[in-house]
Formats: structure tokens, sequence, C-alpha cells
């Protein structure tokens, strides 16, 4: 299982480098910028993750295959995206799913083995997420998305309740896993089919 989360971790690496790499060329950056907005994306909301739980070294300093991982998949996606058409948007978004997925359960996870509260673990588990991609929206002077109106950080939080709910159980833990992913990529895929989202805040001008 330990093997085949690592695996699935780097997967989520590399899809949210594809993200902040295709970011970096609607923003037309140079390929140095290209690199810093993929490995940015793929590997911030970690980082920040292992900086308040004091797990050190970071997982990237432990591991360079992060980093890696992060830059090939920026290149390959400005090679790809030069040579053949743009990368399909709605397979973007799916795989996207899978790795918020992927990040959500793994940040939760680490979390509770800190012994951290439930409400810091659901934290940490949302933060693994979603905090690279608001990291790249404000480098490149976008609203994040979490912010907007699609189901994105509640997606997480839902998965993580459903781990640490599954885990007080006692279920195994492949079935917490399984269980904890299915619900955030559920939640992600209905919102992008029927543009799913929670309600705006307007603030109305009374003069």
């Amino acid at each position: 299982m330990e093997k085949l989360f690592y695996f699935a971790d780097l997967f989520g690496v590399a899809v949210f480098a594809i993200t902040g790499a295709l970011m970096a060329g609607r923003k037309s950056m140079d390929l140095f910028g290209v690199l810093v907005m993929a490995i940015v994306t793929a590997l911030g909301g970690g980082t920040l993750r292992d900086l308040i739980l004091d797990n050190h070294p970071v997982s990237w300093i432990r591991d360079d295959t992060y980093i890696l991982i992060a830059s090939l998949t920026a290149l390959g996606t400005v090679a790809w995206v030069r040579m053949t058409r743009p990368i399909h948007e709605k397979g973007l978004l799916i795989a996207d799913a899978f790795g918020l997925a992927v990040f959500t359960v793994y940040g939760t996870e680490l979390a509770l083995q800190h012994g951290t509260p439930i409400s810091t673990a659901v934290i940490m588990g949302v933060m693994t997420g979603v905090v690279g991609g608001v990291i790249r929206d404000v480098l490149c002077n976008e609203i994040p998305l979490i912010f907007q109106k699609e189901i994105y950080a509640t997606a997480c939080i839902a998965g993580a309740l459903t781990f640490i709910g599954l885990r007080t159980l006692g279920t195994p833990h492949w079935l917490d896993t399984a269980a904890a992913m299915f619900v955030v990529l559920a939640a992600r895929l209905a919102a992008i089919h029927w543009h799913l989202g929670l309600p705006r805040f307007h603030l109305l001008d009374r003069h």
C-alpha cells in the first residue's frame, strides 16, 4: 500500500505540474517561468504541510524524484503543446481531480500520524491538495479556484472527514483510502459535469 501511495503521489505531482505549466503558457512566461510555476503548483501544498507539521526534511528534499517529475512533466507539456494540439481541458480536470484526491488523503494521514487533532488533520489534507494551486493563481494574478464558485476545497474536506471517520471505526486501511479518494473524486467530477458550486456572496450597494 505504501509503495502504491508513493506512485500515486508522484502521479499527483505530475498532474499538478501540468496545470502549472499550462497556466504559465497562458501568461506567456519563458521556460524558466514554466518550470517555476509547475514546481510551485505540484509541491507547494506538501511543502507547507511538512513545515507546519515539522516533518523535516520536506518531501522533495528527501527525495529528488519529486522535483525531477515536476520538471520533466513541465518540459513535456511545453513540447506536447508546441508539437500537437493543446491538452484536452476536460481530461486535465479529471486527472486533476484524481491528484487532488491522492494529495488530500496523503496529507490527512500524515497529519494523523503526527498525532494532530481531527480539525488539524482535515486542514492539512485540504492544504496539501489546494495550496499549490492557490500559490500558482496568486503568482499569475488570478483569483484562486477555491475562492470561486466551484466545489474544490469542499471536496477535500469531505474526503478528509471520510478518511478520519473510517480510521476511527478501524476498517482496513485500503478501504479507508479508497473510500476517501472516491468521495473527493465523486464531488469534483459531479461539480465539473453539472457545474455545481457553493452559493456566492454579493455585497449589495445600498447607495
